[in-house]
């Protein structure tokens, strides 16, 4: 896939993020009379994310896995050290071998404060989880396989914001001091990424009236849909070709 191409393709998955996002929510509860409280109506429908979860099915078949192998509608589960078994979002196994694992997840206004750390903890716990039953040979005879995490969040001025930071005992770490949440999420990643707990990791900024038109933002190179594809596809070949 092309770098013109690919952007594309991640501009239409914002914007089907969007309008899905805002179809759930004012359909949501229509048949009931009831809807979800706050924002959790637009994300309970479970379609926002699936423009981004049919470009990385097709990153890996243009690298030379088979469509059957790409799980992201059922058979998602896989064993954990912690606890029995984790759904994840997309899971990739090509003749008994665990190739990949990807997670999507996303953020709107207005409770950032509310979701940062639910989120850090998810991600942290789930990767913690994996390593530790891979080590244990819960995936056998797979080699490492590839974690990967993409985050969207919205661009809007309360992500944007700096945030007091709460010292009344220990002093944080300096990069945490007035930085919005859009940065936090940057940090988070970033740290993610060095600390080799993931393999890949992207942050899309986009805002409610850029992201109708398909546009959006990283912070970083390093954080950018374009440098996990290539991350991710090169996964795929590397593979493809010894087998």
């Amino acid at each position: 896939m092309t770098s013109r191409k690919l952007e594309k393709r991640v501009g239409e998955a914002i914007q089907l993020f969007w309008t899905t996002r805002d179809r759930q929510s004012e359909s949501q509860g229509a048949k009931s009379g009831q809807k979800d409280a706050g924002l959790r109506a637009a994300v309970t429908g479970g379609k926002h994310l699936d423009g981004f979860t049919e470009i990385r099915c097709d990153l890996f078949i243009q690298g030379g896995v088979p469509e059957a192998h790409v799980f992201w509608k059922e058979r998602r589960e896989l064993p954990g050290f912690y606890r029995a078994e984790k759904n994840w979002d997309l899971i990739v196994v090509a003749d008994g071998h665990l190739l990949a694992m990807i997670e999507f997840k996303a953020q709107v206004g207005p409770s950032f404060g509310n979701n940062f750390n639910n989120r850090v903890e998810e991600a942290l716990g789930n990767a913690t989880d994996l390593w530790a039953a891979y080590r244990e040979g819960a995936f056998r005879p797979s080699v490492r396989p590839w974690l990967g995490y993409v985050f969207i969040l919205e661009d809007c001025l309360a992500s944007q914001s700096p945030v007091r930071v709460k010292e009344p005992q220990f002093k944080v770490f300096p990069e945490f001091k007035n930085a919005s949440y859009a940065e936090r999420y940057r940090i988070f990643l970033t740290k993610l990424l060095r600390e080799r707990l993931y393999d890949g990791a992207c942050l899309l900024l986009t805002s409610r009236k850029g992201g109708a038109a398909g546009k959006f933002t990283s912070p970083s190179g390093e954080l950018s849909f374009r440098t996990f594809a290539a991350g991710l596809s090169g996964h795929a070949i590397a593979y493809s070709r010894s087998h």
